[in-house]
């Protein structure tokens, strides 16, 4: 009896760690799905927005480091965009989808979470704070973002994503008046 509730505890232990977050990665939502619940059910096709000048400069400011790509892909419809973004937590990328309407956030969420801490930030309770933020003239979002004790790098790298989600969108809307 001892042997067999030594295995069941062990395997117990086993499952905990198996589904526990922040040991690999954890899609909350498949960026599919997250698309097309964005855009009422059928995704418009992905459109390319090239990252130069201005732009870029302003990217690496808010990120704090090279933007990495020279390019992104995003989807539009209707004055809504669509980002998936990925910015590093503490050690992990943290791949997210923002959606901006009109200059505003409408929706952020966490798709793939990697880190070993901080996967609160996945929960309605804290990306609701984003819900029709803009950026100031500064480059700052319009408003203060609770953090989460414990989760301070994902809190900070969610809160760049939406600044560069907002920034790159005033991007896209400029080039199409300057059409």
């Amino acid at each position: 009896m001892d042997r067999m509730s030594s295995k069941v505890r062990l395997a117990a232990l086993a499952l905990a760690l198996v589904s526990s977050p922040g040991l690999g990665a954890e899609v909350y939502l498949e960026p599919e799905r997250f698309l097309a619940e964005s855009f009422g059910g059928d995704a418009p096709k992905p459109s390319i927005l090239w990252i130069a000048g201005d732009t870029r400069d302003a990217v690496e400011r808010i990120l704090g480091h090279s933007a990495g790509a020279l390019r992104v892909r995003y989807w539009s419809q209707e004055g809504r965009t669509a980002w998936i973004l990925e910015e590093t937590g503490k050690t992990e990328p943290i791949t997210t989808g923002i959606v901006v309407d009109k200059g505003a956030i409408a929706r952020i969420n966490v798709l793939i979470y990697r880190e070993s801490r901080g996967w609160e930030v996945r929960y309605p309770f804290f990306t609701d704070q984003f819900k029709g933020a803009t950026l100031t003239a500064m480059g700052e979002l319009d408003r203060n973002i609770d953090g989460i004790s414990g989760a301070t790098l994902s809190v900070r790298a969610l809160t760049r994503l939406a600044r560069v989600a907002l920034l790159l969108d005033a991007a896209v809307r400029e080039a199409k008046t300057s059409r």
